[in-house]
Parts: C-alpha cells; structure tokens; sequence
C-alpha cells in the first residue's frame, strides 16, 4: 500500500514539474489569466463548465471568483453552468445532454465574457459543442485538457494541456492551474 501512495504522489510531483519546466503551459496560463481580467475589468462574466470532477472544479472556481480566493474584496461575476438542476434536465430532457452549456451560454453569456472549458478529454460533446457556440458568439474561450489530442484544442482561443493520460493526476493539476488563474486575478484587479 505505501508503494501505491508514493507512487501516485510522485506521477502528481513528476507531473507538475513539467509543467513548471515548459514555457509553452506556463504562457497559456499567464494568456488565460489576462484574459479573465480582461473580461473583469471590462464588466463581463465568467462561465465554467465541465462534467463530473470537472463539473466540481468549475463549481469551486466560479466560487473562488465570486466568493474570494485569498483576500478580502468585491466578489467578481462568475457562473457555472453546471449547478442549476432544473435547467439542467430541462435542457437535457427537450434539447438532448449534448445542449446543456450551449442553451445556457446562448442565453447567459455576451460578447466578450469568458467560457472556460474543463474536461480530461477535451472530447466530451457537451463542452465541445459549447466551446463553438460560445466562438460562434465572441465570447472567448478557455480550455482545460489532458495531454491527448482533442477537438476543444483547435477550437479555443487559449489551451491549457496537462502533460499526463492519468485522469486523476490530470484533475489535480487542472485545480493547480484554476487556483494559480485565481490568484493572479484577484492581485492583478485588486492590486495585492
């Protein structure tokens, strides 16, 4: 049992060390970030997603946005698109699961908000389809993904692909790099 645990916790380390080490995700991230405080500063809203675990790091960043993530300030207009249970199976019962962020985006979201997409995959049909419709409408896009080709990868303005095929290991960096975006947030906005 103690070799398991090391080893999960030295893949999680390995994992993030190369993303400390490569320019590239380093400066997707740092993109994500000015592009959310774009979106702040210029009055509009950011909308996460994603399905299960991802479903629950959408939730948790939106939470951080609007509650506060480590210091005391106004709270910053973030949605996630998936915590309303009616509208969720409204939209799922009479326009198909593979609508549920779209319906909401179309309705929600304006030109020039913020829709982040987090998924392991990056193939999940729901975020895919989401992902078009909010570029079809010029709200920019973010995405979160694992090191696997995906179709989001072409598609959103700014990619951020953890370099791991281990969905765990990927949801724990995908939390990393969602906490690291909200801290620069809020020291870029509220001048920390």
């Amino acid at each position: 049992m103690k070799t398991l645990i090391k080893e999960y916790i030295q893949e999680c380390i390995e994992t993030k060390n190369k993303i400390s080490n490569d320019d590239g995700i380093i400066n997707n991230i740092s993109t994500a970030a000015d592009l959310i405080i774009n979106t702040f500063k210029n009055g509009g809203t950011v909308f996460t997603a994603g399905n299960g675990g991802s479903a629950a790091d959408a939730q948790h960043m939106a939470g951080e946005f609007v509650s506060k993530f480590a210091i005391e300030r106004r709270g910053l207009p973030a949605i996630a698109l998936t915590t309303d249970s009616s509208i969720l199976t409204a939209v799922s019962n009479d326009l198909g699961y593979e609508n549920i962020f779209v319906r909401q985006i179309q309705t929600l979201a304006k030109q020039g908000d913020v829709f982040i997409a987090i998924s392991t995959s990056g193939t999940s049909p729901n975020i895919v389809n989401a992902v078009n419709t909010a570029k079809s409408s010029n709200i920019y896009t973010i995405g979160l993904t694992g090191k696997t080709a995906a179709p989001i990868d072409k598609i959103c303005d700014c990619i951020i692909k953890v370099p791991s095929d281990n969905v765990p290991v990927i949801q724990e960096c995908h939390i990393m790099i969602e906490h690291i975006i909200c801290d620069i947030v809020e020291k870029v906005i509220f001048n920390s």
